[in-house]
């Protein structure tokens, strides 16, 4: 049996069995200081679901990273790629699904928009590119992608109230950039797996956003603008 036969009767599987929203493979998806980490633990909660946190504690090359990111751009690409492909199989093959706060797929957004940036050298994005295709032959794909919408604006308040000091050189323009790269890959990816789009600021609960992904995601094959309007009474 080739690779791709294997992964293909491996996903369809993972997708039949996919009864209960217990089974669902959540992938958080948005902004830098979005509110991933913050939701991503709260669904965990409520579904009973493990959640698979951004690699940043143990990241040796972020601080480099953001200190001088042409050096480092290409070494820390490689290493959330590998960091969060073992993240999506050991999700996939365990089974009983989880939460993933951030997908494999967005660090491909990164690496586009550091070459756009001219922050990667092509032939090091053109590596990373090869590299995550092959990667791509053996993962199943996310039940659903939550997208939490967040203006470049808003990213930047919430990274300075957070104060992580591996995020003080981050400016503007990057997020700008960044953001219109998001645009692009939530278009693309909406094609091929569910995405529930959230203006996260319209959101008062994660109680709430389990109860729209539950009645949402079966349901979901392009992206969704999903708003929430408070009950009276």
């Amino acid at each position: 049996m080739n690779a791709s036969l294997g992964r293909s009767i491996a996903c369809s599987n993972h997708w039949i069995v996919m009864e209960r929203l217990q089974d669902l493979f959540i992938g958080i998806a948005g902004m830098i200081g979005a509110g991933k980490s913050t939701l991503a633990t709260r669904l965990g909660e409520l579904l009973d679901l493990p959640v698979y946190y951004e690699p940043v504690k143990d990241n040796d090359y972020l601080a480099d990273f953001y200190r001088d990111t042409a050096k480092y751009a290409f070494a820390t690409q490689i290493y959330l790629l590998n960091r969060r492909f073992q993240q999506h199989q050991e999700i996939i093959w365990r089974g009983g699904g989880g939460v993933q706060d951030r997908t494999i797929y967005e660090d491909a957004v990164f690496a586009k928009m550091l070459v756009k940036l001219n922050l990667m050298e092509e032939r090091d994005y053109n590596t990373y590119v090869s590299l995550f295709r092959h990667m791509s032959n053996f993962m199943c794909r996310p039940s659903v992608i939550v997208y939490l919408d967040v203006s470049p604006e808003r990213s930047m308040d919430r990274i300075r109230m957070r104060s992580r000091d591996v995020e003080s050189g981050i400016s503007l323009e990057y997020l700008q950039a960044l953001y219109a790269e998001y645009e692009l890959f939530i278009a693309d990816i909406s094609r091929t797996v569910p995405v529930i789009r959230i203006d996260y600021d319209r959101f008062h609960s994660a109680e709430e956003m389990a109860e729209v992904i539950e009645r949402e995601y079966l349901h979901s094959n392009f992206v969704r603008e999903v708003t929430w309007t408070p009950t009276t009474g």
